[in-house]
């Protein structure tokens, strides 16, 4: 039971995480594709969809890790 109240605190506190990465980036995709000035509105939200993805797959399984090491208080070898 206890391991299960563990498992759920990194896994919340993982999501918040991963989650602010990747609307940061998203958000800053469209910032800047918006002061160029040159891109479409469909290429910008298409373009914030793709980095949003590609920001989530890649900052997920780091994120869960860290937190796990952090939370369970595991070192490395």
């Amino acid at each position: 039971m206890e391991t299960e109240k563990l498992d759920q605190k990194i896994a919340r506190k993982s999501a918040v995480v991963y989650l602010a990465i990747t609307a940061i980036m998203a958000l800053l995709f469209f910032v800047i594709t918006g002061l160029m000035g040159t891109y479409s509105s469909v290429a910008r939200i298409g373009g914030v969809m793709w980095i949003s993805l590609l920001t989530l797959i890649v900052s997920m399984p780091l994120v869960i890790t860290y937190m796990k090491k952090k939370i369970k208080g595991t070192k490395r070898n």
